[in-house]
């Protein structure tokens, strides 16, 4: 006991550590004469720092949100260290010098709030490190902050994208349960882990991007991460490389309906509407049933995708419990939501093809998306001044908007109003659940030529078309196209129609007032209004309407 003290006494923390944490330390060395605190920035990790010892000194102002903080007292090296600092109390918000200790790894990093920040639950990393109270704020500092940045040539840098955001063109909610099971075994589950690995960083994770976590399937399921944990690709590849084998048998039934319940809630950080997938990864067969699971994954919203390796020979099918446990697991039964690899060899060329399944949102079929929770209907401008030949790119334009939603009897619905002076309803929400029907009907809409009220059309439309569907569970949409100044007022109509929960998408072509534009769009109006001067131009803008729909949907399920 005495000597623990001494040990205390010599490292200045006798009041911060308990006697089993003051063990786990380096013996204390003398600091060097003169020697000063490294300055580091708010987001320096553990991992950053290459020493057993360091003094380094926190910057004042971090916000608690930027920092990530894995465990309590003791803390794996992917934390940030001043976020440590603060949630141990050792430094406030304000900064100031700490002193890092590094101790080796373990499991079960606790999940602790303390001094407004939550630290998360981890369940192993390789290496720890713990903080105490460092040199007085008041000597000198020298030196640079620490940072993978690239110092100053001198040059003007070129603008880079940010890849904190990640990639915004799939953003989804991602859980890989991986094979840990005695079928794999210990090589390829490595070989696994690297696969994974590579698909992360294709995917542009980031905090505006896919968010992904990890499920060991094996004996019995565990998550080694979740959503929330992670929100950079390089974060999510060390993670995957401290992922430990369990063994055991391949209960991938049971890991899947634990996943689909357990994986995806607000408080692990599930995004509202955002698509919700799993990525189940099979070597060989499952030991258990997976048919129930199947089914609670479509129940819950999962788009359960396969990755099926060292698929059964004919020879071996005998073995396997229920030879179409791949049918029976998939949120349907197509060749999407499968994906076959012969071996763990040589696999980089299979992980774009995967990437592609993975950010193909339009296709998520089991989960309530943009592409299948939606009503929209389009009012299409049948005026004198557009023309037969326009009118047809019209038509060619809202065709080819339905064609990336999912139509059916409980998803998107579409509808179609023609105006002039007078509207004419080609065909409404309930008429048509198959989406090559619609198609068909709008490539054989009649021109009808006339004058131009589009207030009186917008009107029309909320009354007619959306009126019958104002209890649908489904987000209400009206994307108009006119090519000219309407006769009456569009001012009045159209903030009537948003008022009633309709988000309004204008589109000018040629001779449209821009005014009118902005008055007919819903708010910001610089998103929901679009221009063209040409009527070929009209299918240069679909990407533009598609990703409006869906960014209003995400907004409106927050």
């Amino acid at each position: 006991m005495a000597a623990a003290r001494i040990a205390a006494l010599r490292l200045g923390v006798c009041l911060l550590l308990p006697l089993p944490l003051l063990l786990l330390l380096p013996p204390a060395s003398a600091s060097s004469p003169g020697a000063v605190p490294i300055a580091i920035t708010c987001l320096t990790r553990g991992l950053d720092i290459r020493k057993e010892k360091a003094d380094v000194l926190c910057p004042g102002g971090c916000s608690l949100e930027e920092f990530s903080v894995f465990g309590n007292v003791v803390y794996a090296s992917v934390s940030s260290i001043c976020g440590a600092a603060v949630h141990k109390g050792v430094i406030s918000t304000s900064g100031g010098p700490v002193r890092i200790y590094s101790l080796p790894g373990r499991e079960n990093y606790s999940s602790v709030e303390a001094n407004g920040i939550q630290s998360q639950m981890l369940s192993r990393w390789s290496s720890s490190f713990t903080v105490t109270e460092g040199k007085s704020a008041a000597q000198e500092v020298t030196g640079q902050a620490v940072s993978t940045a690239r110092p100053s040539t001198g040059k003007r840098q070129k603008k880079t994208p940010d890849k904190k955001a990640g990639n915004k063109d799939c953003k989804a909610d991602i859980a890989f349960m991986i094979d840990g099971s005695f079928n794999i075994g210990q090589r390829r589950f490595n070989l696994q882990k690297n696969f994974i690995g590579k698909v992360a960083l294709m995917l542009g994770i980031g905090t505006e991007g896919p968010h992904v976590g990890i499920v060991q399937a094996s004996e019995h399921p565990k998550i080694e991460f979740y959503l929330k944990n992670f929100t950079s690709a390089k974060d999510v590849v060390l993670a995957i490389k401290e992922v430990g084998f369990r063994g055991g048998n391949s209960n991938t039934g049971k890991a899947l309906k634990y996943t689909a319940e357990k994986f995806f809630t607000p408080e692990t950080g599930m995004r509202k509407g955002l698509p919700k997938v799993v990525v189940v990864f099979i070597d060989g067969w499952p030991s258990d049933d997976v048919e129930e699971a199947g089914i609670v994954a479509r129940e819950f919203g999962v788009n359960v995708f396969v990755v099926s390796v060292n698929k059964p020979i004919p020879e071996e099918l005998g073995m396997v419990k229920d030879v179409a446990f791949i049918d029976k697991m998939v949120c349907r039964n197509t060749d999407f939501f499968t994906y076959n690899m012969p071996n763990w060899f040589s696999t980089t060329k299979y992980v774009k093809p995967l990437v592609q399944k993975l950010c193909t949102h339009e296709q998520m079929l089991c989960s309530k998306t943009c592409y299948n929770s939606v009503n929209i209907a389009f009012l299409i401008d049948g005026s004198s001044s557009v023309g037969e030949s326009n009118f047809q790119l019209e038509l060619q334009f809202a065709a080819n908007i339905v064609k990336m939603f999912e139509v059916s009897d409980i998803g998107t619905k579409i509808a179609a109003v023609q105006f002039t002076y007078d509207q004419r309803i080609e065909f409404n929400f309930n008429d048509y659940n198959v989406k090559e029907n619609i198609l068909e009907v709008i490539s054989n809409i009649r021109y009808m030529s006339g004058g131009t009220a589009t207030g009186e059309a917008i009107a029309f439309t909320m009354r007619s078309v959306f009126g019958p569907v104002r209890d649908s569970p489904n987000k209400n949409f009206l994307v108009v196209i006119t090519d000219g100044q309407s006769y009456d007022d569009v001012l009045g109509p159209a903030a009537a129609a948003q008022d009633a929960g309709i988000t309004i998408f204008s589109v000018g072509v040629a001779w449209a007032p821009l005014d009118d534009l902005k008055d007919m769009a819903s708010k910001p109006k610089e998103e929901h209004s679009f221009f063209t001067k040409e009527f070929t131009g009209l299918e240069a803008l679909i990407p533009d309407v598609i990703r409006g729909i869906c960014g209003d949907f995400v907004a409106s399920q927050q």
